[in-house]
C-alpha cells in the first residue's frame, strides 16, 4: 500500500466558531460550509474539517476530544487490500469502510 496524498483531516475544537476566527484571521485559511452547519478551513489544496467535541455527526471518534484528529489519506490500493494490510500490521479497523 502506498499513500499518494492527504484528502483532508477532522480536528475535534469545543467552538468551531472560535476555531474559525483564529485559524482564519492569524493563518489567513479560508472558512467553508458544508453538511448541516459545519465548517472546515482550506488553505492550498488541503482541509481541515472541524468537529465541536459536544455534537454527534457519524462516523466519528469514540471518544473526541478537543485537539485530537483524524487523518484522510488517498491510496490507489482496491480498499479491500488497504484494509486487509492494516489488519496484518495490527491496526484495528473499528469502523469501515465509510464511505
Amino acid at each position: 500500500m502506498k499513500v499518494h496524498k492527504m484528502d483532508h483531516f477532522v480536528l475535534t475544537v469545543e467552538d468551531s466558531e472560535r476555531a474559525c476566527e483564529f485559524y482564519s484571521g492569524v493563518l489567513g485559511m479560508k472558512v467553508l460550509s458544508f453538511g448541516e452547519g459545519r465548517k472546515a478551513l482550506s488553505f492550498g489544496e488541503y482541509k481541515i474539517n472541524l468537529h465541536e467535541a459536544v455534537k454527534e455527526f457519524t462516523p466519528n471518534a469514540l471518544m473526541p476530544t478537543p485537539g485530537s484528529i483524524d487523518v484522510c489519506l488517498l491510496t490507489e490500493t482496491p480498499l479491500d487490500n488497504v484494509i486487509q494490510h492494516l489488519i496484518d500490521h495490527g491496526v484495528p479497523v473499528i469502523e469501515g469502510p465509510v464511505l
